[in-house]
Formats: C-alpha cells, structure tokens, sequence
C-alpha cells in the first residue's frame, strides 16, 4: 500500500520533534525508529531543509547540519519553533473536551468499548487543568450523545472480537434487502455518526463493513475467527453490497483519489504515475468520479466501464454542438 501524504506529514512532525531530543541520531536509527528505510528518512530531510515560516528566505527555513549529514548523522540546528511543544487556543480546548465528554458518554452507554479504563477520565483530568478558564466554559455546556446501535449488538460483536470468534448476522442493506451472512469480526469503528463493523464475510468472501444499525439479529458462534490483521484502522468508508472491483491508472494529479476514496489497494508506477483499485458499489458514482477526473485518467479496468463512461462523455459534449 502506497504512503498517503497525511502519513507523511505526520511523519515529517514527528521527525522534527525526535531529531529535536536526538541530535546527532544516525540515519540508520532514525529509520528503525520509524518503521521506514533510510533513503525515505533522506528524502524526508531533503523536504525539511526547504521548508519553513513565510519569507522563506535562509533564515527562515528548517536546517540541518550538513556535516553531520556527510557522516551518515542527523543533527537539527534550527527547528523553526516545530519542537516546541504545541499549544491549544480556547477554541480548540473546548472542543476538543467536548469531543472527549462526548465519546466518555458513548463508552458509558455501550459497555465495553473502551478498552482501556480510566484512559478517557485520565485524559480530560490532564487537558481540564491544562486548559483552566476553556475547561471551565467546556463544563457549562450540556452533552447529550444518542446512537442507533443496540446496546446488545455492540456487546455481542466487541465479545466475538475479544474472544477470537466468528458472527452470524442478519442484516438489512440501504436497498433494503435482507441476508444472512457468516462473518470474521475485526473491529468496531465510528465516523462520528454511525458505528459500523469491519469484518471479513464469508457470503462475499471479503472484507465488508457493516453498519451496526442494520443489524437485525446477531449471534455468537462457536466457530474460530481467522485473524485478519490487513483490515485494521484501513481509511475507508462502509461500502455495502458486493460492489465491483474496478481499476484506475490516474496521473499524479489525481492522488487524492487515492487518500479520499475506500480503495483496495494502491500502486505507485515508476513514471510518478499510480494505479488504483477501489470497490464501486455504485455505479453512477463511479461514473461520476472518471467524468470529473477528465484527463488524469489514463486507463480504465473493466473495458465495458471505459466504454460506459467514454459514450456518457461523448454524449454530454453533443449537447454542446449546436453552440460552435
């Protein structure tokens, strides 16, 4: 799987910060500590050395010592203020201790999603007396979280996830239509509005999500779950039905289709290009999607979608011939 640029970036900060208590560290180290190769932590300080605060003149750019380079050692000598530690406004202490009072409500009303306990009291002890006056005004404000999941349902699959065993699920899809399916549990996760489960589904036989307000019954079986270590924290949203596998060679304008769209699985190719696989359980909105890429799109798989989207193309552009 391809890096996403928000992986980078957030290694880029990191790198700052660590370099900041290890000066001196070696290439070799500071790759190891970072799960990466040495010529990613090269490329990542070359990005570095050019950049900075506005002005971006010599004086303002992040710096390295060059000597310390050559001997195969990072030494940062001017951080530009990105070691110091950061530091919150009002705006953003309040909500982030309403986002905490809020997901502290949701662990209370579905027991057994917090896997740490004490780790969210802890948390907003530590941020309320960071914060002081934010905190006081944090505290004024009423939360109240309601989510569509049964209590039950969550219990059920977080204990098949804990336990290493396989679910039966009746559910009901946005179209309506019923099944029942055999599935290996991964996770539970929430976008904030909706929980969902991310499982490998033995009907389909692949990776699905499905939205735990769908789930009419859920039973737990006694039958081992195999692990599925690939589908974890994947960045992706509940797609629902079979869909179908479709694959794009895009240019490397057309990256964000990559870090913004469920995708299967992500190539970099030699020439700076890429090649995407997602799942299209629509297929307007595929559609839609190769329409408004127009030509950073290189290639199409399947060869019947090409031709679907190159004819609603052509189309679209006949409407336009009686204005020349």
């Amino acid at each position: 799987m391809a890096e996403t640029t928000a992986e980078r970036v957030t290694r880029l900060l990191a790198l700052v910060a660590y370099l900041g208590e290890h000066r001196g560290a070696p290439v070799a180290e500071v790759a190891a500590h970072f799960g990466t190769t040495e010529a990613q932590v090269l490329a990542d300080v070359n990005l570095l050395w050019v950049t900075g605060t506005p002005g971006y003149f010599p004086d303002d750019l992040i710096d390295f010592s060059a000597d310390a380079l050559d001997h195969g050692r990072l030494t940062l000598t001017e951080a530009r203020g990105m070691d110091r530690p950061l530091r919150l406004s009002s705006s953003e202490a309040i909500s982030l201790l309403l986002a905490l009072r809020s997901l502290k409500e949701v662990v209370e009303t579905h027991p057994g999603l917090e896997t740490e306990p004490g780790a969210l009291d802890s948390a907003v002890e530590k941020l309320a007396a960071a914060t002081g006056r934010a905190a006081e005004q944090a505290a004024s404000v009423q939360v109240d979280v309601r989510t569509d999941a049964p209590g039950g349902t969550v219990r059920t699959v977080r204990e098949a996830i804990a336990r290493g065993r396989q679910l039966h699920l009746r559910y009901v899809s946005a179209a309506d239509v019923v099944t029942e399916r055999d599935v290996d549990p991964v996770e539970v996760r929430s976008d904030g509005v909706t929980w969902s489960l991310r499982a490998w589904c033995h009907r389909a036989r692949g990776a699905r999500t499905f939205r735990l307000d769908r789930i009419l019954a859920v039973e737990l079986l006694d039958a081992p779950a195999d692990p599925h270590p690939d589908l974890v924290a994947q960045d992706d949203r509940p797609w629902e039905g079979d869909g179908r596998l479709v694959t794009l060679h895009l240019t490397s304008a057309a990256r964000w289709v990559a870090e913004h769209t469920p995708v299967e699985e992500v190539t970099d190719l030699p020439d700076g290009n890429l090649r995407v696989t997602l799942r299209a359980g629509d297929p307007a909105w595929v559609s839609n999607l190769l329409l408004s890429l127009g030509d950073a799109v290189l290639a199409v798989s399947p060869p019947d979608l090409a031709r679907d989207v190159a004819a609603r193309a052509r189309r679209a552009l006949e409407e336009y011939g009686h204005l020349a």
